[in-house]
């Protein structure tokens, strides 16, 4: 009976860490502020629902340059053990650049846009 029960342990844990690590991050990438051109603001990156183990690093950039300055919080994690993380930087968006985060997570490298509110 003891064996049967933890056959059945090990599935429903297996089961759980193979969804967790199928579950890909959410990014938002948005500024303090209301984004406008040629206003001072910050823009930020926030990744969330990162499966542990949590190998991400987040880069802000800005024409596809590295923004200089950029300030990231501590990774944390929330109640049922996803982690988030946040970036951010002081920036004055100007019209015809674009910012970007760059998201590396488990080898695999995306890039999310910051839109103006215009």
């Amino acid at each position: 009976m003891k064996s049967v029960i933890c056959a059945l342990l090990l599935c429903v844990l297996c089961h759980t860490m193979r969804s967790q690590a199928e579950k890909s991050p959410m990014v938002n990438v948005y500024s303090q502020d209301r984004g406008l051109w040629g206003q001072k603001n910050v823009l930020i990156c926030h990744v969330s629902n990162i499966a542990p183990p949590p190998e991400i690093s987040l880069e802000l950039l800005k024409n596809g340059q590295v923004i200089p300055e950029t300030h990231q919080a501590d990774l944390a994690f929330d109640g049922d053990w996803y982690y988030y993380l946040t970036k951010h930087v002081s920036f004055t968006p100007v019209k015809g650049e674009r910012y970007t985060c760059k998201v590396t997570h488990k080898g695999k490298i995306n890039f999310y846009e910051w839109e103006p509110d215009e």
